[in-house]
C-alpha cells in the first residue's frame, strides 16, 4: 500500500512539474510584416513664352513632371517627362499639362492670349514684317560656334514660324567680332552658320529652304573695341532669301 502510494504521489509531481515548465514558457510574439512605401504623388509645372501673341505667331510650352508615368497635354497628345513644344493657337487657349502615376495625377495650366484682330484696322501684316518680327538672331560665346543653351529657345522659335510659313525661304549670315584674321573669321562665321542651320534642320526644316553665307568680321553690326559691342557682333543673323 505504501508502495502505491509512493507512485501515486510520483505521479502527481511529474505532472505538476510538467504543467509549470509549460506555464513559465515564453510566448513568442507574431512578426507583422511592414506595408510597402505608398508610391509617391506625381508632380507637374507648364509655362508659355510668350504668354501673349499675335494671330498668326507661336509660343513655346515647356513642361516638367516627376513621378509620372504618363503625361499628356490636349492637342498634343501623349509626352515625355519633361520638354518644349511650339504651338500656334487660332485663339485665346488655356493649355493644361496632366501626369499620371500610380501615387495619383496632378495637373497644371498655363493661359496664351491671342490679340484678336478690330474690323477696320490696318491690313495684316506682311510675310517679311512677320519674319522681321518673329525670327531672331542667334548669339556665340567668343571663339565657339556651338549653339548655347541659352540660344536653343531662339532656335525652337526660329523653326516653328518657318513650319509656319514653308513658302519662306532664309538665309543664315555668319557673322564674327574683330578679333583674329580675316581668313580665320570667315572660317569661324562659316561653322556658326552651319552650326545653326543642323540645329534648325534636327526640327524638321527642309534643307532646300536654308542657305549659309560668312561674312567673318567685314559686316559688323558694331564698331567699339569693347565686349558689349563684340558680342552684337558674334552672331548668325537671319533674311530672307529672295
Amino acid at each position: 500500500m505504501r508502495y502505491k502510494k509512493a507512485q501515486v504521489l510520483c505521479s502527481l509531481v511529474i505532472v505538476a512539474s510538467v504543467l509549470l515548465s509549460a506555464g513559465c514558457a515564453k510566448k513568442v510574439a507574431k512578426v507583422t510584416p511592414q506595408a510597402p512605401p505608398a508610391p509617391a504623388t506625381p508632380t507637374a509645372t507648364l509655362a508659355a513664352n510668350p504668354t501673349t501673341i499675335e494671330p498668326g505667331q507661336t509660343t513655346i510650352l515647356t513642361w516638367h513632371t516627376a513621378n509620372a508615368s504618363e503625361i499628356s497635354i490636349a492637342g498634343l497628345g501623349t509626352l515625355p517627362a519633361s520638354g518644349s513644344r511650339s504651338v500656334n493657337p487660332g485663339a485665346s487657349t488655356t493649355y493644361t499639362v496632366v501626369a499620371k502615376g500610380p501615387g495619383g495625377s496632378a495637373d497644371a495650366s498655363a493661359r496664351v492670349t491671342v490679340n484678336q484682330k478690330i474690323a477696320g484696322t490696318a491690313a495684316s501684316p506682311s510675310e517679311e514684317d512677320l519674319f522681321a518680327k518673329n525670327v531672331k538672331d542667334v548669339f556665340f560665346d567668343y571663339n565657339m560656334s556651338n549653339v548655347r543653351t541659352d540660344e536653343t529657345p531662339t532656335t525652337q522659335q526660329d523653326a516653328a514660324f518657318l513650319a509656319q510659313h514653308p513658302n519662306i525661304n532664309v538665309l543664315i549670315e555668319g557673322h564674327c567680332d574683330d578679333r583674329g584674321s580675316v581668313e580665320y573669321n570667315l572660317a569661324l562665321g562659316t561653322s556658326r552658320a552651319e552650326s545653326v542651320k543642323q540645329t534648325l534642320l534636327q526640327q524638321g526644316v527642309p534643307p532646300n529652304r536654308i542657305k549659309t553665307i560668312s561674312y567673318g568680321k567685314e559686316k559688323p553690326f558694331c564698331n567699339q573695341d569693347n565686349e558689349e559691342c563684340w558680342q552684337r557682333n558674334r552672331v548668325d543673323h537671319f533674311s530672307i532669301e529672295r
